[in-house]
């Protein structure tokens, strides 16, 4: 722990070990709503486009039925806003496919113009946190338009189509809120509960840093979606009701010796359904408390140009591999290189061990999915019936099974994509198969060089930066704990910033280790200003008590007076 640069420590062989990366983890809480999004936004047009014997439009509805995939974790004011973004992105970027492929049929330019959308497509998902499936879905729809054949007095209809599929997924994002509006925020509180409860049943034995990380990321989520509330009417009472029991769980990460696990997870069981939001008690003590939350709603978010800039490595790496791997696959004669393009695309991650795990995970996923293809495909031949309800059963078998790990998505994933590709006419299977495997190969190998040969200089830069701005987070919370007798208001919010920018140091740090060409990273200094930021938190929830007990005994003061 306390070298001072664990990269070199850390063979590039182990870091790429294949252990744990096709493990399956515990299906998300939520697995059924995308799954069942997916199918709901899907079917009407594809089942409308059948009925009008037109299936061959079917890959433009399905560019924006795919949009509701996203925000199934954001409260509903934030998901319109990020769903109606979604789907003007996925427009914006079908636009410029259409729009060069109604231009010119040169597959090196398609090839180019493609990788070049998949760059700007991964750097603002990034850049947004639009969360998954982030920017994969928007450039597999822009790279399989810009190989159909297209002119210019057919792009407004496409575009037409495209948009009011994307509209039905709206709605279809939406819908739940009828049922429960508030199920997005009570079940990012429940996970914050939980995870705070974790952290303080492993004392500190083996596993507990791990899990106190753990808990305030759980925990950070949770005010992010908290502060995405409107902050006046009805909905403004639910989320003070959920910020009391989030500053609960902030409290039992930073005193887990003081902290009743149980009681935690019971108030988590009572979020899950539709119920009273349970109450904390102390209602005083917790005013004071939602003081910090409220100095954030003043915060601005940093502009999108300072979100952009870290990404550069990010995006050159994911411009380079997907042109390389599409450039690659027109040299072997392959007639839809855009496979290998959304190979290399689908790769990139926040650092080279997580785009190496991926790539494993990619791999094996398609070449399972090509066998799952290879059986269902005599079937789909039956009739165009079956061909869309085959692509709507695995629309949803992808979606319910990729919580576990994505390579059991793409099971599901390659088949379907491949099913598609018979919307517009019978395909020979055993080409189909054939280009399909060998995209596949070319363009994880392809992808997973460019990722090696741009590398990520800027991490120890960022993780420094993340030491400095907990360092002086920490400073401030110090400064105020010297008082006598510090401003409430002051006081939670440097508690606060303090923990938002120890979450943000872990993150950084973890993200930073996973590159393999680096200057030495700070470990030292993670590792000091974790331990004095974490003491400085603890510290700050002793001093609730004690001003709680204060208070209490100045309103007895008061009343015998």
């Amino acid at each position: 722990m306390s070298s001072t640069n664990p990269a070199s420590g850390t063979s590039l062989g182990r870091r790429l070990s294949l252990a744990g990366v096709l493990r399956l983890r515990r299906p998300s809480e939520i697995w059924f709503k995308p799954a069942l999004s997916s199918v709901a936004a899907v079917a009407p047009p594809n089942l409308l486009l059948l009925a009008l014997g037109r299936l061959d439009l079917a890959m433009y509805t399905m560019a924006g039925s795919l949009c509701a995939l996203y925000a199934h974790n954001r409260p509903y004011a934030a998901r319109a806003r990020t769903l109606a973004g979604v789907v003007l992105g996925m427009l914006g970027g079908v636009a410029v496919a259409l729009g060069t492929a109604s231009l010119t049929r040169n597959a090196v330019v398609l090839v180019t113009v493609g990788a070049l959308l998949a760059a700007v497509q991964k750097a603002l998902c990034d850049a947004t946190r639009v969360g998954p499936p982030g920017n994969v879905i928007l450039t597999f729809v822009s790279s399989a338009v810009l190989f159909v054949p297209q002119t210019p007095d057919r792009i407004p209809g496409h575009l037409a189509l495209a948009a009011a599929a994307g509209a039905w997924a709206w709605l279809v994002g939406m819908a739940p809120a009828l049922v429960r509006p508030h199920g997005p925020e009570r079940r990012a509180t429940a996970q914050a509960l939980n995870a705070a409860a974790y952290a303080a049943t492993r004392g500190t034995g083996d596993g507990h840093d791990a899990a106190r990380a753990a808990g305030y990321a759980a925990v950070q989520s949770a005010w992010q979606t908290l502060l995405s509330l409107p902050a006046t009417g009805i909905r403004a009472t639910t989320r003070r009701a959920l910020e009391h029991l989030v500053v609960r769980a902030e409290v039992a990460l930073a005193a887990p010796a003081d902290t009743d696990p149980e009681r935690l997870r019971a108030w988590a069981r009572a979020l899950r359904g539709t119920g009273r939001i349970p109450r904390t008690g102390d209602a005083p003590a917790d005013a004071d408390e939602l003081l910090g939350a409220d100095a954030e709603l003043t915060a601005r978010p940093a502009p999108l140009r300072r979100r952009l800039g870290p990404l550069a490595p990010i995006a050159v790496r994911t411009a380079l591999g997907c042109a390389l791997a599409g450039y690659a696959s027109l040299a072997l004669g392959i007639g839809r290189p855009y496979w290998a393009l959304v190979t290399a695309a689908a790769l990139y991650q926040a650092n080279l061990t997580l785009t190496w795990s991926r790539a494993v995970q990619r791999v094996v996923g398609n070449v399972a999915g090509v066998l799952l293809f290879a059986a269902l495909v005599p079937l789909a031949h039956l009739g165009q019936v079956l061909l869309v309800l085959f692509c709507l059963a695995l629309n949803f078998g992808a979606e319910a099974l990729i919580t576990r790990n994505y390579w059991l998505g793409s099971v599901c994933v390659t088949p379907m994509a491949l099913l598609i590709t018979e919307f517009a006419g019978y395909q020979q299977p055993g080409r189909l198969i054939t280009e399909r495997v060998v995209d596949t190969l070319v363009g994880a190998l392809v992808g997973f060089l460019a990722a090696v040969a741009v590398t990520n200089r800027r991490a120890g830069d960022r993780v420094e930066q993340a030491v400095t701005a907990a360092d002086l987070a920490r400073e401030r919370a110090a400064r105020l704990l010297a008082e006598a007798d510090p401003a409430p208001a002051a006081l939670e919010a440097a508690r606060r910033s303090l923990a938002a920018a120890l979450t943000e140091l872990r993150a950084t740090a973890d993200g930073a280790a996973g590159e393999w060409w680096g200057r030495a990273l700070p470990q030292e200094r993670v590792v000091l200003a974790e331990q004095s930021g974490h003491r400085t938190l603890a510290e700050a929830v002793r001093r609730q008590p004690a001003r709680r007990d204060r208070d209490t005994a100045t309103r007895a003061e008061d009343v015998r007076r």
